[in-house]
């Protein structure tokens, strides 16, 4: 046992991490790998949770809403504890929409990886947990969530979450609200993003997101060696 652990196998929490990519929900769990307090059992890449967990941690790169995901199907699931949020940036409203939703939290990225695995705790413990950073920039520094689709490719990952709103149909406006940020913040994004990319036009940048995963897809991974088909249970 590290020494992240709890004292008792009762206390440790079973997880299932939620996005609509692969690398994303992969990554996730592979920073929770050293904590024995957390299981992560499942990862699902836009399918519903089979298992039944204590926690769902719901990634939220490249998530048009709250209202436009299906974050909030999960709340109402009999087989799901709690939902928590984990996002890059996060305001006063989002955090008040998560409440209102049913969501157990909302944490921004970049707080380390002990602090997540605590807040996860006590949202399983029935607190509404947010973190710190409400409000505020992302903490400077390497991101808690270090593999994002696009990574292999030169985008960073706040490029790479703009091609993927792209990639499903979101205008640069509502990219902007998603994100927290300014317009010309998203027109640099894409500008940078489209050099590294070598295209020159939102359709080149759509098909180039597709061939890269930058699209959402459609996985389940059972963490006990088995993975069920990729198809709604």
């Amino acid at each position: 046992m590290t020494a992240n652990s709890r004292e008792t196998t009762a206390d440790v929490l079973k997880v299932a991490v939620v996005n609509d990519y692969e690398i994303i929900v992969r990554g996730v769990a592979a920073m929770l790998a050293d904590h024995d307090s957390v299981e992560v059992v499942e990862l699902d890449s836009d399918l519903p949770v089979a298992r039944p967990v204590d926690v769902v941690l719901y990634d939220a790169f490249a998530m048009p809403s709250i209202e436009e995901s299906d974050v909030v199907d999960l709340v109402d699931r009999a087989n799901v504890g709690t939902v928590v949020l984990y996002t890059w940036r996060a305001n006063p409203e989002t955090v008040a929409q998560a409440r209102s939703r049913g969501l157990g939290g909302v944490i921004v990225k970049g707080e380390p990886v002990a602090t997540l695995v605590q807040l996860l705790h006590d949202a399983h413990d029935g607190k509404f947990v947010t973190s710190a950073h409400v409000e505020k920039a992302p903490p400077k520094g390497q991101p808690a969530a270090r593999h994002w689709p696009g990574k292999d490719e030169g985008l960073t990952a706040r490029e790479a979450e703009v091609v993927g709103l792209i990639t499903q149909g979101l205008s640069n406006q509502e990219i902007a609200e998603r994100m927290f940020v300014s317009i010309n913040s998203i027109k640099s994004y894409i500008r940078a993003a489209y050099r590294t990319m070598g295209v020159t036009s939102r359709s080149q940048a759509v098909l180039w997101g597709v061939e890269k995963g930058l699209a959402p897809e459609r996985i389940r991974v059972l963490l006990d060696g088995d993975e069920a088909p990729a198809e709604i249970v």
